[in-house]
């Protein structure tokens, strides 16, 4: 039996451990930096975080069965807005990702404008979206939705033209060359190849919606974060518990649901 041997190890290169160091000092010197510049009493704070933690959470896990169906109507109306605001996204980014797929447009132009449209649509967290829409069309659950769905889109635009500019170009210059014309291409060339990662994405999407929408109703957007700042706000521990919980269950059913249906799409 022939005997193999590994090759030789190359020597590390003195530059390269200093460097390593350099960093690691400067990383361990910025914490430094950082913990010391800020004027905390970390005694005092580490007191009131124990006092507050034996009084809270202990109530935590005494949820207020009382605010069961306020509770579910609440949730059933986050995993709506959700809904509806990943739906509207998955449309929009459709036409979006296409413009910013270098390999449909050819333009450089007109790639570049479609890649500044998703960066700037990325740019603004879901929060800072909810509260623009709650000013401009009041505090209810629309205002949540419009959050989700433009905030959703640029993500999901950017996911998008990245798939169609992975597609097999092969594909689109056969059809071209037997004369078929842009409908045919698009519906029988494009189409077919994107789909099903397109619904992945979206279902994905969605998942990361719920966790979004929990929140959005502290600024007024609807849904269980307005439960969350009354119950805050109003020091109802109990109910807030519950609340917690309810959260936990839906966004991991509705996990384990959407990994399930992404695993059978692709």
């Amino acid at each position: 039996m022939a005997a193999y041997s590994l090759p030789p190890k190359q020597p590390k290169s003195t530059f390269k451990i200093v460097r390593r160091i350099v960093i690691f000092l400067a990383i361990v010197a910025l914490y430094v930096w950082t913990f010391l510049g800020i004027d905390i009493d970390w005694g005092r704070a580490f007191e009131r975080m124990v006092n507050n933690f034996s009084r809270v959470i202990p109530k935590l896990f005494q949820p207020d069965w009382s605010a069961t169906s306020e509770v579910a109507a609440k949730i059933w109306e986050t995993i709506l807005i959700a809904f509806a605001g990943s739906l509207m996204a998955a449309v929009l980014a459709i036409p979006l990702g296409f413009l910013a797929a270098q390999n449909m447009t050819r333009s450089k132009i007109l790639t570049t404008i479609g890649k500044w449209i998703l960066s700037a649509v990325r740019a603004f967290p879901d929060i800072i979206l909810a509260i623009l829409f709650v000013v401009a069309v009041g505090p209810n659950a629309f205002a949540g939705v419009l959050a989700i769905a433009i905030g959703s889109t640029g993500m999901l635009g950017k996911l998008y033209s990245e798939v169609i500019e992975s597609i097999d170009m092969q594909v689109i210059e056969a059809m071209e060359a037997n004369g078929a014309n842009k409908i045919q291409i698009l519906f029988y060339g494009v189409i077919p190849q994107i789909v099903p990662e397109f619904l992945s994405y979206a279902i994905y999407r969605f998942e990361v919606d719920i966790r979004a929408s929990s929140i959005l109703g502290i600024v007024g957007a609807g849904g269980i974060g307005t439960m969350i700042i009354f119950a805050s706000s109003n020091r109802n521990w109990n109910e807030m518990g519950l609340i917690l919980l309810a959260i936990i269950i839906v966004v991991t059913v509705i996990d384990f649901l959407s990994a399930r249906i992404r695993r059978k799409i692709v």
